[in-house]
């Protein structure tokens, strides 16, 4: 099993997609079926988890690869987002 402190290296993207396509969070939520919240909780990397059929979901309405959306920061580079 992974160390607990692994999870902290993925970073989403959701925020720099969003804007690119000029799209707010909350029809984001709409077009996938998901709350608003649960969305927040996976665009402010709180996540634990996601489903498969969430991500698929994101990644229709989005038009674009699960490695668009979601990075890894390599070990001891710090937070993912200050990592690229």
């Amino acid at each position: 099993m992974p160390p607990q402190d692994d999870a902290g290296r993925v970073h989403c993207r959701l925020d720099e997609l969003l804007a690119a396509r000029g799209m707010t969070l909350a029809r984001l939520a709409e077009l996938v079926g998901v709350t608003v919240v649960n969305l927040s909780v996976l665009k402010n990397d709180r996540a634990k988890a996601i489903r498969f059929s969430t991500l698929t979901a994101i990644c229709d309405v989005l038009g674009c690869q699960v490695g668009d959306l979601l990075v890894v920061a390599p070990p001891h580079a710090g937070p993912p987002h200050l990592a690229r």
